[in-house]
């Protein structure tokens, strides 16, 4: 920060490093000493299990859009899991005791972790699952008292990463789905790619990957199962383990199709799924008229409504694969 009349001081608390939870947040102050954003403004929890490129910097973004300035008109404070499912209670608990305005809950370890928490402050929620097979909501359109947002599950997807593998991997008759048994969602979009492939003479089988799941075993499970190609389910477990999944598909030189853009950008090949950056726009949305007295209770958990096509092809020629050029001209975003 230039000049010498400002100073920042850091405080840590959350971020999983060297075995302890840390968390830093930044708070600027002038050249007395007082907060330069007035101690009264309104604040945000945000609870996840990482940081990541196309969330914060967009739910920034999506406040400033609406006069919500961190530092000088509101608060965030960030607690991240960081692989580690037992923090999301006491971080869920720190944001309580913070008395934040509104929680902005990714995941479903970080929803039911802010649920148990509180009863009474707003919750927007940023889910991969389905919220009534997640036993988040009733039903989509009926949240609970406290509990708005959105999710990106939608099981007719299913359908359309099936047809892109068989793009990819012409004549494909061998498939296997990688999916979390412990995520109710996950099973709900198993049945829908099972079904897909059988009207299309698809044999599909499956490999579970489980939080405590020895990674060498499910690669080589996937393995003995000789399949021609891999379709990854959305959860947050395979999210968080985007990177060596991309990697060992990699290395075994199988084609695969993942849920959502940030599988790609870790090294996999292609995926099909929700705009994540519009995900979190609509969040800010909805953090912004919580802020401005909406209760949760007055607007519905929505579905993702824009989806987007992203082909690695550094990926592609690392396995020897020439993507159809129809398929590229459909594709959202191409990594070269």
């Amino acid at each position: 920060m230039p000049g010498d009349s400002r100073r920042a001081f850091i405080v840590a608390r959350g971020i999983a490093t060297g075995g302890r939870a840390l968390l830093v947040s930044v708070l600027t102050v002038g050249a007395t000493g007082a907060p330069a954003a007035p101690p009264d403004i309104p604040s945000i929890g945000y609870l996840a299990n990482e940081p990541t490129p196309d969330s914060i910097p967009v739910l920034r973004a999506g406040l400033r859009e609406r006069a919500w300035v961190e530092g000088e008109s509101i608060k965030i404070w960030y607690r991240y899991a960081q692989g580690k499912p037992e923090l999301y209670a006491q971080h869920a608990d720190d944001l309580v005791r913070l008395n934040v305005t509104v929680i902005v809950a990714v995941g479903v370890p970080a929803i039911e972790a802010a649920r148990r928490a509180t009863k009474t402050i707003p919750i927007v929620m940023v889910s991969l699952d389905d919220p009534v097979a997640a036993g988040l909501t009733g039903t989509p359109a009926g949240p609970g008292a406290n509990l708005t947002g959105l999710t990106t599950f939608v099981a007719e997807l299913s359908a359309r990463r099936l047809e892109l593998l068989r793009q990819v991997v012409p004549g494909v008759v061998r498939a296997t789905a990688l999916w979390n048994p412990t995520s109710a969602s996950a099973a709900v979009d198993l049945s829908a790619t099972q079904a897909a492939a059988r009207a299309h003479n698809v044999e599909l089988t499956s490999v579970e990957v489980r939080g405590d799941s020895d990674f060498r075993e499910v690669v080589a499970k996937v393995q003995a199962q000789r399949p021609q190609g891999l379709i990854v389910l959305a959860d947050e477990l395979t999210l968080a383990r985007r990177e060596p999944i991309a990697a060992f598909a990699s290395r075994i030189r199988l084609p695969t199709v993942f849920p959502l853009r940030a599988f790609v950008d870790a090294g996999g090949l292609l995926s099909y799924g929700a705009v994540w950056t519009d995900v979190f726009r609509q969040a800010a949305g909805l953090v912004d008229r919580i802020l401005r007295g909406a209760r949760p209770s007055e607007l519905p958990v929505t579905r993702a409504s824009r989806f987007e096509l992203v082909i690695n092809l550094r990926t592609a020629r690392a396995l020897a694969l020439p993507i159809p050029s129809s398929l590229l001209q459909q594709a959202d975003r191409v990594l070269q």
